[in-house]
C-alpha cells in the first residue's frame, strides 16, 4: 500500500469507527484541531498511563505534576518564547499556499537521501550477505555525489538558521529548485518569521487586562515549579519532573492529520543532574526511551536516531527519535540536554535562587537538565499507523473475504473483551449481560448484540479488541464460551470462569512495563 494512501485510509477508519472526529464538524470544522472519540479516547488513555507508570512508577527518583495551562508572562520572557519561539515561513504565489522554509528544505534534504537509500538497497539485493555499506558509501559515485549535495546543502542552511539569516534561506530554496507541491512552481514570497505562542487576556476588564499566553510547552510548567518539588519531596540530585498536559502553537502551516495540530497534547520529563553529568545521562535516557518504543513490539527499523544539525540556544546535545509515519520518517521524541539555561533564567528573571545544596559535594549550584518530550497525539498516530492491516481470508469454501484490523497491543487496546450473545433470544443476551457485570470491573469490555456474529467479529477487529467471547446455547448447558484471538483469529472453548485470567493476564500494562524495566 502506497504510504500517501495508507495516511487517507488511516483518517477514514478514525472517522468511521470512533477514534478521531474534526472539530466542529457540523459546522465545517475547525483547521488543525481534532477531538479524540469514544475508542480514540480510551487509547489515549492508555498510551498516558504506559508512559506515566514507566516514568513515574518504575523510577523512584521521578515523580510527577500537572501544572496550570496559565503562567505569568514573565515565564516566556523568560525562557526565550516571547522574543525568538518562530517559524519560518514562505508563500508559493501561483498557489497562494503556506509552508514553513525550513521543512522544505528539510523534505528536499530527505529525498535526496532516499536516493542513497535506495542505490544501498539494491546493492544489498545484489551482494547478499557480503555487502559492506560503509565501504559502498565511500566508494559508489552516485552515493558519493548525493551526500556532497546534501553536505554542501546542510552547512549553508545550518548557518542560515543560526545567524537568522532568512535572504539565505529564500536562496537556497531557489538554488536547490524546490518547487511548490500544489502548484509546481517555484515563485516565492521573501522569507518571513512568525511567533507561534496564542495571546489572550486575563482579567474582566480589558482596559485593566494583561497579555497572557497560552502555553506552547508543558516543560516550563515543571521549571517554575522545580523548587517546590524538591523540597517538598525531599529530593535528591539526580531527579525528575514528569508531567502530561495540553500546548498550544498557532501553527500557519498545519497539515498531516494529526501529526501537527494548534492544540495538542505533550509528554515530558525533566531530569534534574549535576554540571558536568549531563552527556552522560543524556546517552542513557536515549537508550532508555529507544527501549520504552521498541517495548510495543513494533519492527526496529521504523525507529532511527536524528541528531540535530542546529542545536536550540539552550541546548548543548539534541537527537530526535523518529518514526516511520506514512509521510516518511518524522519526529516522534525530543531528547534534550538543556544545560542549566531554563533554571538560571528564572532565576535571573524573577530574582529566586534556583539553586541545590548537594550535600555529597559540599556546594550550591543551579542543576543542569536532560529532556525528553514526546507528542502524545504523535505517538496515537504511530500506533495506528503501524497497528492498521488490510488482510485477505481464504475461507472454507475456497472463497477470499477482506478484513480491515487494527493490531494495537493489547495493552493499549481502547477494548479489551467483547462479549457477543450469538443470538438476541434463548435467554443468551441474559448471559452474555451477566458476564459483562462480572469482567467490567477487571478490563474495559463492550456488549454487542446487533448484526451476525461474523460482522461483529469484523466490526472488533476494526477497532482493534484483541479478545472476543461468543456466548451460544452451549454456554446455558455448559457454562463455556468461544473465545476468539484478534490476530490469529483462532478459537477455543473455554470455562467462563477462566475468561478473567486469560484476557487480564494477555492485556495487562504490566507485560508492557517489565519488557522496559
Amino acid at each position: 500500500m502506497a504510504q500517501e494512501d495508507l495516511l487517507k485510509k488511516i483518517i477514514a477508519h478514525s472517522k468511521e469507527y470512533g477514534f478521531i472526529f474534526q472539530s466542529s464538524e457540523i459546522y465545517d470544522g475547525l483547521s488543525a484541531v481534532y477531538d479524540y472519540g469514544q475508542y480514540g479516547a480510551e487509547l489515549k488513555n492508555n498510551i498516558k498511563k504506559y508512559w506515566w507508570d514507566s516514568m513515574v512508577r518504575l523510577h523512584e527518583n521521578i515523580v510527577g505534576i500537572d501544572s496550570a495551562i496559565f503562567m505569568h508572562p514573565t515565564v516566556w520572557k523568560a525562557s526565550g518564547h516571547v522574543g525568538a519561539f518562530n517559524d519560518p515561513l514562505i508563500d508559493n504565489k501561483d498557489s497562494k499556499k503556506r509552508y514553513r522554509a525550513d521543512v522544505l528544505i528539510e523534505e528536499h534534504l530527505a529525498k535526496i537521501e532516499a536516493k542513497i537509500d535506495k542505490e544501498i538497497e539494491k546493492a544489498v539485493e545484489k551482494f547478499g550477505a557480503s555487502f559492506d555499506e560503509p565501504q559502498f558509501r565511500a566508494t559508489n559515485q552516485r552515493v558519493i555525489a548525493n551526500q556532497e549535495k546534501i553536505d554542501v546543502i546542510k552547512k549553508r542552511f545550518v548557518a542560515a538558521l543560526e545567524a537568522d539569516n532568512l535572504v539565505e534561506i529564500k536562496n537556497i530554496i531557489e538554488d536547490c529548485e524546490i518547487v511548490c507541491p500544489i502548484s509546481g512552481s517555484k515563485n516565492w514570497t521573501d522569507v518571513r518569521q512568525f511567533n507561534l505562542m496564542f495571546e489572550t487576556k486575563l482579567g474582566s476588564v480589558t482596559d485593566e487586562a494583561n497579555i497572557i499566553y497560552l502555553r506552547p510547552e508543558t516543560a516550563q510548567g515543571i521549571f517554575v515549579n522545580y523548587l517546590n518539588v524538591q523540597k517538598s519531596g525531599r529530593m535528591k540530585i539526580p531527579f525528575g519532573i514528569a508531567q502530561i498536559g495540553k500546548a498550544f502553537r498557532n501553527e500557519i502551516v498545519a497539515r498531516q492529520f494529526i501529526f501537527r495540530m494548534r492544540e495538542f497534547e505533550q509528554m515530558e520529563m525533566q531530569f534534574f543532574v549535576r554540571p558536568g553529568e549531563e552527556l552522560k545521562w543524556f546517552e542513557l535516557w536515549k537508550a532508555t526511551r529507544l527501549k520504552w518504543h521498541n517495548g510495543l513490539g513494533f519492527d526496529p527499523k521504523k525507529y532511527r536516531f536524528h541528531n540535530h544539525d542546529k542545536l536550540a540556544h539552550y541546548a548543548n546535545a539534541a537527537v530526535d527519535i523518529e518514526f516511520e509515519f506514512p509521510m516518511g520518517f518524522k519526529e516522534l521524541e525530543g531528547i534534550h540536554s538543556r544545560t542549566d539555561f531554563d533554571l538560571s533564567q528564572h532565576q535571573k528573571f524573577s530574582g529566586k535562587k534556583m539553586q541545590y545544596f548537594d550535600p555529597e559535594l559540599n556546594e550550591n549550584y543551579v542543576p543542569f537538565v536532560i529532556e525528553t518530550s514526546i507528542g502524545l497525539d504523535r505517538m496515537f498516530l504511530s500506533i495506528l499507523s503501524n497497528a492498521y492491516d488490510e488482510e485477505t481470508i481464504k475461507q472454507e469454501d475456497g472463497k477470499t473475504d477482506q478484513r480491515i484490523v487494527l493490531r494495537i497491543p493489547p495493552e493499549l487496546a481502547p477494548v479489551k473483551l467483547a462479549i457477543l450473545p450469538l443470538m438476541k433470544k434463548d435467554g443468551l443476551p441474559e448471559k452474555a449481560t451477566q458476564i459483562l457485570d462480572e469482567l467490567k470491573y477487571e478490563v474495559n469490555c463492550i456488549y454487542e448484540e446487533k448484526d451476525s456474529i461474523g460482522k461483529r467479529y469484523r466490526r472488533q477487529d476494526a477497532i482493534g479488541t484483541p479478545y472476543c467471547i461468543t456466548v451460544d446455547h452451549e454456554t446455558l448447558e455448559n457454562n463455556t464460551v468461544t473465545l476468539r484471538n484478534r490476530d490469529t483469529m483462532e478459537q477455543e472453548r473455554i470455562p467462563v470462569e477462566k475468561v478473567k485470567q486469560i484476557v487480564v493476564e494477555k492485556t495487562s500494562m504490566t507485560n508492557l512495563l517489565k519488557k522496559v524495566n
